[in-house]
C-alpha cells in the first residue's frame, strides 16, 4: 500500500524522521512511505480498539482521574502505541521501539481517516474519540514538552514577559483558578487573541486586555484542542471528497467498509456451548440474559409467531451463538411460526433451507457468525413492521422508557439511560441496562457483542449455563430430554466479507 512516494529505508534520518520527534502530533502531515495491506489492516484495527476504549473509558470514569489514566495507560501498552517522550530505534524486550510505536500512530490515524469520513455520525464519533485521545496524552507531557509541542507545530503564541506578569500579577491571579503569587511568577502564560479561546472566556478562566486572553499554561490545552478539532474536521470533509477515487481500488474498498462497521472482539461464530442449551430454557435465559434487542425480538416472536427476515437473521444468529444446534433451531422457528399463519409445509419449503444455510450446510456453506453490536447499531435499520436493529438506537426514548419501565428499571437508571442515548453511546446504555438488571455497579467489561451480553450474564449469574438448564429443568414437568449434542463445526474466518452476509440475505427474504 503506496501513501506517497518515499519508501521505509528512507524515513528515518529524513523528514519523516523529525516528524517522529515528538511524540504527539495535529497529524498534519500524511505518511510518505510504502506499506503492505496486511500491516495496513492491522494498524487501523488496533488503533480502533484504542478509541472504543477511550470511549468507554470516557463515559465509565472521570477523565482526570486516576483509574482513567491507569486502565487507558494499560491499554497504549497492551497496543503499542506511544506514550514516552524520548524516541529511539531501541526494541524493549522484544517489543516494537518507539519509533516503530509512533510510526504506528501517525499511520494508523490517517487510515482511519478514510474508514470514518463516509458519514456525519462516524465523522463525528471519530472527532470526539481522537480529541479525548489527544487531551489525555497531551495531559501527561511534561511543561517543557508542552512548550516543544506547540512551537513544533507552529502555535508559537507569545508568551507574557517577566515584566507584565509582574504588573498584571493581581488581575491574573484573581482570574486563573488555583493560582498564587509565587506560582504567577514561575508559570507560563500565553498572549492569544480572545476569539481563540471563547470557552475560556466563557467560563471566565481568563485575563482580558486589549482583545488578547491571559492563559496561563495548564489551560492551553483548550486552545489546541480547538485547533486540533478545526484541523481534523477540515481534513475530513476534504478526505471525504477524495473518496471515490480511493474506493475505486478494489483492494481498499472491502478494508474500508469493515473498518467502518468493525467489530474487534471475540468471534462467536465458534459455539462452545452447542447442544447445552434446551428449548425449554430460552424463556427463562430471555428475562435474565438476553440484551434488549434480543428480549424485544423474542418477545416479539411469542406474539406474533412471526419475524420478517432481518429479525430472524438477528435473532437466529444470536441463538446459534448461544448453542443451539441446527436441529434445536428448525424445532424453535418450526414450532413458532405454525402457531401463527405459516403451516408446516409451507415453513418447510419458505424456511428450513435458510436456516441450514446460516450453519453453513447449505450455499456457499459458510459458517455465520452472529451480529456484533456495531452491525446491529450501523446496518440495515428496521422499518415499520419490524422488530429487529438497536431498541437504544432505532427506539423512540419515550418508548424505549416505556419498555424498560416494563422491565422493572428504576426511574434513576432510566435516566442513566437515556442520557447515555441522547449523547449517542448506544452499546454503553445497553451495558448500563445490564448493571441495573444484574444489580451491579460496574459490569467489568465492555460491551460489543449481544453474545457478550449473554455470556457475561451467565457468569454473573453463578454456575452459568448448566446451573440454569438444572434450574430449568427441575421447575418443570415432562420436560423432554435435551437434543443430542451436534458435531463441532469447524472454525470459521471471523473476518466475513460483507458480500458473504449478502448472500445469506437474500435466503431471508420473505415471499
Amino acid at each position: 500500500m503506496q501513501f506517497s512516494g518515499n519508501k521505509r529505508k528512507k524515513v528515518i534520518g529524513s523528514s519523516q524522521n523529525d516528524l517522529y520527534e515528538h511524540c504527539l502530533q495535529l497529524y498534519a502531515q500524511p505518511p510518505l512511505e510504502n506499506i503492505s495491506l496486511t500491516e495496513f489492516e492491522t494498524f487501523a484495527v488496533e488503533r480502533l480498539k484504542l478509541l472504543k476504549t477511550v470511549e468507554n473509558l470516557g463515559v465509565s470514569y472521570v477523565k482526570i482521574s486516576e483509574q482513567y489514566t491507569n486502565k487507558l495507560q494499560h491499554e497504549f501498552s497492551s497496543l503499542n502505541f506511544p506514550h514516552r517522550t524520548e524516541v529511539d530505534d531501541r526494541k524493549l524486550q522484544g517489543g516494537p521501539s518507539e519509533y516503530e510505536k509512533r510510526r504506528k500512530d501517525h499511520i494508523s490515524h490517517f487510515i482511519l481517516r478514510l474508514a470514518y469520513c463516509q458519514t456525519e455520525d462516524l465523522r463525528r464519533w471519530f472527532i470526539q474519540q481522537e480529541m479525548d485521545l489527544f487531551r489525555f496524552r497531551f495531559g501527561l507531557l511534561s511543561s517543557k514538552h508542552k512548550t516543544d509541542f506547540l512551537h513544533k507545530n507552529n502555535l508559537k503564541y507569545e508568551t507574557v514577559s517577566a515584566e507584565e506578569k509582574i504588573i498584571l500579577k493581581d488581575k491574573l491571579i484573581s482570574s486563573s483558578y488555583g493560582l498564587s503569587g509565587i506560582k504567577v511568577e514561575e508559570y507560563d502564560f500565553y498572549k492569544v487573541p480572545f476569539q481563540d479561546a471563547l470557552d475560556l472566556v466563557r467560563l471566565r478562566k481568563v485575563y482580558l486586555l486589549a482583545g488578547n486572553a491571559y492563559i496561563p499554561h495548564q489551560e492551553i490545552i483548550t486552545i489546541v484542542l480547538n485547533d486540533f478539532r478545526t484541523r481534523l474536521s477540515k481534513a475530513l470533509a476534504m478526505t471525504a471528497r477524495s473518496l471515490p477515487a480511493v474506493q475505486s481500488d478494489e483492494r481498499l474498498q472491502p478494508l474500508l467498509n469493515h473498518l467502518s462497521h468493525a467489530y474487534v472482539g471475540q468471534d462467536y461464530s465458534i459455539q462452545k456451548n452447542i447442544g447445552k442449551i434446551s428449548l425449554e430454557q430460552i424463556d427463562a435465559l430471555a428475562a435474565k440474559s438476553f440484551p434488549l434487542c434480543m428480549r424485544h425480538l423474542h418477545k416479539a416472536l411469542r406474539e406474533s409467531h412471526h419475524l420478517r427476515h432481518g429479525g430472524r437473521m438477528q435473532f437466529g444468529l444470536f441463538l446459534k451463538g448461544i448453542g443451539l444446534t441446527l436441529e434445536q433451531a428448525l424445532q424453535f422457528w418450526r414450532s413458532e411460526f405454525i402457531r401463527g399463519k405459516v403451516d408446516a409445509d409451507k415453513f418447510d419449503k419458505a424456511y428450513a433451507y435458510s436456516i441450514r444455510h446460516m450453519f453453513g450446510k447449505e450455499g456457499k456453506r459458510t459458517d455465520y457468525t452472529p451480529y456484533s453490536c456495531m452491525k446491529v447499531i450501523l446496518s440495515n435499520p428496521p422499518s415499520q413492521g419490524d422488530y429487529h436493529g438497536c431498541p437504544f438506537r432505532h427506539s423512540d426514548p419515550e418508548l424505549l422508557k416505556q419498555k424498560l419501565q416494563s422491565y422493572k428499571v428504576s426511574p434513576g437508571g432510566i435516566s442513566q439511560i437515556l442520557e447515555l442515548v441522547k449523547g449517542m453511546h448506544y452499546q454503553l446504555a445497553c451495558q448500563k441496562y445490564f448493571e441495573l438488571t444484574h444489580n451491579i455497579e460496574d459490569a467489568g467489561f465492555s460491551l460489543n457483542h449481544p453474545n457478550l451480553y449473554f455470556t457475561e450474564s451467565q457468569k454473573f449469574l453463578s454456575g452459568g449455563i448448566k446451573k440454569e438448564i438444572e434450574t430449568t429443568q427441575r421447575s418443570q414437568e415432562n420436560v423432554s430430554s435435551n437434543a443430542p449434542n451436534m458435531p463441532r463445526p469447524p472454525p470459521a474466518d471471523s473476518k466475513q466479507t460483507h458480500e458473504e452476509m449478502g448472500d445469506l440475505d437474500s435466503f431471508f427474504q420473505d415471499e
